[in-house]
């Protein structure tokens, strides 16, 4: 039998992150959140019913984000902790300890914003013309027609872990419960579960084998879909309520306010891409059939590389010499930040049981990125690396130039540096060979890993869940035969009659996480417009453009997304930079056909 997974405690630990910069122990942590929920009671006690001039306000959201940033390091240690090893019992009630804390402080603290929203709106103003928070405060008094009573947000920041136990539920059934059965192939025996197939078996060269492991994961996935349909049912009545609670015309709407964008921008993004992309991944499949000799192009043929035979191996010491070169152009600065991420353990780049799947990069504001990776030896994880470093230079130049409460930039705009950063190592490739062979894997691998991934992928579970919330604000309640009708439908719309849709591929709204973090998937899409544009910008213009970029990701989330891309010197109030962005992977897929005819003549 094919070996699984190491344990976590057997891999070593050069792979791992060090936490210590959070917490030196678990002790400590515990410590801390016991002063923590001390902290959140006598600031309520200090300030609650007082915020009525602009002195104290000041003064208490100074205090407010101290609180913030000690719960933001609280939050981070324990699913930093929880995610490398969902299986670790002491992470587990690390993990469960704070969601039951974190209600505790929550309450105590939401009476800054509704206390604040009680000002009129020329005292609002006021306040705004003299906080170094304008951005907040600007966001707040915008939430102002939904606001609910001090006394009734109280009582909901209380419920928080209840109305976060749904994303919770959600992740233990995924890792813990979901049991899935070694299959056989060709005479052999392999594990399967989650990060095994997404990690190596989803993009495996051999057709019946990728058939078969897909066939066996869904199976198991298939076994629990009733139970994580009553938890996404449970997410998104949850915001339903209190969507109407607040006033809000639909679900959308309530989770679009924090993004800062309008409907119009959000509802483009998903139409746009649905009829312009569609026609261009549809001849990307036709071509992806040709190259392997498939018969049929089917669903769990899209993930296979242009050439696996080619891809090249690189180990984590020899990623360097990639990331490096490809991001030296953001300057010294920020490429000191990459290096310090690698000497410093800021990356968890081991493959083990019980680890999560995906990637993701956190960013505490008390201390410095973390970036989540399972390294699997291919090359297209420098993509993946590359993606993360993004979001912790934009935390980290952000982090260092805005206070906390102006420091996250709206969801909506997130997904740029982090994608952006793909493209500059697409860029840096492309000049290291004129290999027929090397340019056509770097091109697959750019269609493939990060505009398949970031604009089809994520663009059509935003479709998915624009329908969804669609039923919900129609009263509805989701069952697991509608889940699988809704996503059923999106992937055939997208694909039309060049891919078979096959049983199983509708369950694949029981794999994203994101659903359970409002309105974030169409993000992935919004953000790689943006990056594309300003790749093309640094490549064509140099300095200037570095610079211009360097100063939006400082600008943190002080400014609105439109006001942050206009600083980079892009407009994305109208659908010119998505158009261009779809037209650039038309070309990439053109390109793409040509060194295929150019390859297979030269057989």
């Amino acid at each position: 039998m094919t070996e699984g997974l190491p344990l976590r405690s057997n891999v070593p630990e050069a792979e791992t992150w060090d936490l210590t910069a959070l917490f030196s122990s678990d002790d400590e942590f515990y410590q801390a959140l016991d002063q923590s929920i001390k902290d959140a009671q006598t600031f309520y006690d200090e300030y609650r019913g007082k915020l009525d001039n602009n002195t104290t306000i000041l003064n208490a959201l100074d205090e407010y984000a101290k609180l913030l940033i000690e719960l933001d390091r609280l939050g981070n240690y324990a699913e930093l902790r929880l995610s490398v090893d969902t299986a670790n019992e002491d992470a587990q009630t690390l993990s469960a300890k704070l969601t039951t804390s974190y209600g505790k402080i929550a309450s105590k603290l939401s009476f800054v914003e509704s206390e604040i929203l009680e000002l009129s709106d020329s005292e609002l103003d006021d306040l705004i013309s003299v906080s170094e928070n304008k951005n907040y405060l600007t966001k707040l008094k915008r939430r102002k027609p939904h606001a609910l009573s001090t006394e009734v947000e109280q009582v909901l920041a209380s419920l928080t872990p209840t109305t976060e136990s749904a994303y919770d539920l959600y992740g233990t059934t995924k890792m813990l419960d979901i049991a899935f059965e070694s299959f056989e192939h060709n005479g052999e025996t392999y594990p399967l579960d989650y990060a095994t197939y997404e990690n190596e078996y989803e993009d495996h060269p051999d057709p019946e084998f990728r058939r078969k492991s897909f066939a066996n994961f869904s199976d198991a996935l298939r076994k629990y879909q009733n139970t994580t349909a009553a938890t996404y049912n449970m997410q998104v009545q949850q915001e339903k309520i209190e969507a109407d609670l607040r006033g809000y015309d639909s679900v959308i709407d309530y989770l679009l306010q924090d993004h800062e964008v309008t409907r119009e921008m959000y509802d483009r993004q998903i139409d746009v891409i649905m009829s312009d992309l569609a026609p261009i991944m549809q001849k990307y499949a036709k071509l992806i059939k040709r190259i392997h000799g498939l018969d049929t192009m089917k669903f769990e043929d899209l993930q296979v590389s242009v050439d696996p035979t080619y891809e090249p191996d690189i180990s984590i010491e020899d990623s360097k010499q990639y990331i490096y070169g490809a991001l030296k152009v953001l300057g010294e600065d920020y490429l000191n930040m990459v290096e310090t991420a690698y000497k410093d353990r800021w990356i968890d780049f081991a493959q083990n049981k019980g680890k999560e799947t995906g990637a993701y990069c956190a960013s505490p504001y008390a201390t410095h990125s973390y970036v989540f990776i399972s390294w699997t030896g291919k090359m297209t994880e420098t993509f993946v690396l590359a993606h993360e470093l993004g979001h912790a230079g934009h935390f980290t130049l952000a982090q260092a130039n805005q206070p906390f409460l102006e420091s996250e930039a709206s969801m909506y705009f997130v997904e740029a540096p982090s994608t952006m950063n793909e493209m500059l190592m697409a860029n840096y490739l492309f000049k290291n060979s004129d290999d027929p062979k090397f340019k056509r894997w770097v091109i697959g691998s750019i269609i493939s890993r990060t505009y398949y991934h970031n604009m089809v992928t994520h663009l059509l579970e935003a479709t998915y869940q624009r329908e969804v919330y669609r039923k919900v604000d129609q009263g509805e309640s989701l069952t697991a035969p509608k889940l699988n009708h809704i996503m059923r439908n999106v992937y055939e719309q997208f694909f039309g009659n060049e891919v078979q849709i096959t049983e199983g591929a509708e369950l694949t709204w029981m794999r994203q996480p994101h659903y359970y973090m409002g309105l974030y998937s169409y993000t992935y899409s919004a953000g790689l417009t943006i990056g594309t544009v300003m790749s093309q910008r640094i490549e064509n213009e140099g300095q200037p453009a570095v610079d211009d970029w360097l100063n939006t990701l400082k600008a943190g989330g002080s400014e609105s997304p439109a006001n942050l891309a206009h600083i980079a010197g892009i407009d994305i109030t109208t659908d010119q930079p998505l158009k261009s962005t779809i037209s650039y992977i038309g070309s990439l897929v053109d390109e793409l056909e040509q060194l295929t005819d150019e390859i297979e003549a030269n057989a």
